[in-house]
C-alpha cells in the first residue's frame, strides 16, 4: 500500500494531479482543499496517499495535510459513502464549516454538495458526530477569513465548477459573484466561487 508520496508535480487539475517519483508518475485523486495547497506543475510536493483498493482498479487519493486525510478516512468508513463521495465532500466543504454542520444537524448544508443526497447526508452527520478527530474540531473554532483577489479566466473556474457536479446556472452565477468580489487568481475564485455556492 502507498502511503505518502515526495516528487515532483507534472499535472495539475482542480480534482486530480500527477507526480513524478523517480521516473514514475502517480495519479491521484485530490479534493480541492489540497488542490489549493499544491505549488505550480514543476513544484516539489509531498501528499499523504490513501490507497483504494477494488477487484477492477486501484485508485490513490492524495491529501496536503494528515487532517484531510483522516476526514476522508472517516467518511469513507460510513456505510453508503465511497472515496469518490468523500472527496466531493471534502471539495464542496471546508474542516470548519464541516464542524459546524455536525454540531448542528445541518443536513441542508451537506445537500448542497454535489452527490450527496438527504440520506447520506443524515448518515454522515450521524456517523460524525462523535468521531471527529480533535484537529478538525480545533479547526472549527479557528476559521480562516479568505483572502478577496480577481480572476480573468471565467472558464477555466466555470468548467472546474461543472466537473464537480454543479449545474451551469448555479456555477455561472457562483462564478460571477465570486469575480466580482475581486478574487486575483484562479485559486481564490474557485474556492470563492464554492462559498457562494454553499450559502
Amino acid at each position: 500500500m502507498i502511503g505518502h508520496l515526495r516528487g515532483r508535480l507534472v499535472d495539475k487539475e482542480p480534482n486530480r494531479v500527477v507526480v513524478d517519483v523517480n521516473g514514475v508518475g502517480y495519479e491521484l485523486h485530490v479534493p480541492l482543499s489540497t488542490f489549493y495547497d499544491l505549488g505550480e506543475t514543476g513544484a516539489d510536493v509531498a501528499l499523504r496517499v490513501h490507497t483504494h483498493v477494488r477487484e477492477d482498479a486501484l485508485s490513490l487519493f492524495g491529501f496536503a495535510t494528515k487532517l484531510e486525510l483522516d476526514v476522508f478516512e472517516r467518511l469513507i468508513a460510513i456505510s453508503g459513502v465511497g472515496p469518490r463521495l468523500a472527496l466531493a465532500v471534502l471539495s464542496g466543504i471546508e474542516p470548519p464549516d464541516l464542524v459546524r454542520a455536525v454540531r448542528q444537524g445541518d443536513v441542508a448544508r451537506l445537500t448542497r454538495i454535489p452527490g450527496v443526497g438527504k440520506k447520506t447526508a443524515e448518515r454522515i452527520l450521524l456517523e460524525l458526530k462523535d468521531r471527529l478527530p480533535p484537529e478538525i474540531e480545533q479547526a472549527g473554532e479557528d476559521e480562516m477569513p479568505l483572502p478577496a483577489g480577481s480572476s480573468d479566466d471565467r472558464e477555466d473556474v466555470l468548467s472546474a465548477l461543472l466537473n464537480l457536479g454543479y449545474h451551469r446556472p448555479l456555477a455561472e452565477r457562483a462564478v460571477d459573484a465570486a469575480l466580482g468580489s475581486g478574487s486575483d487568481s484562479f485559486e481564490q475564485t474557485l474556492r470563492q466561487a464554492l462559498r457562494e455556492l454553499a450559502k
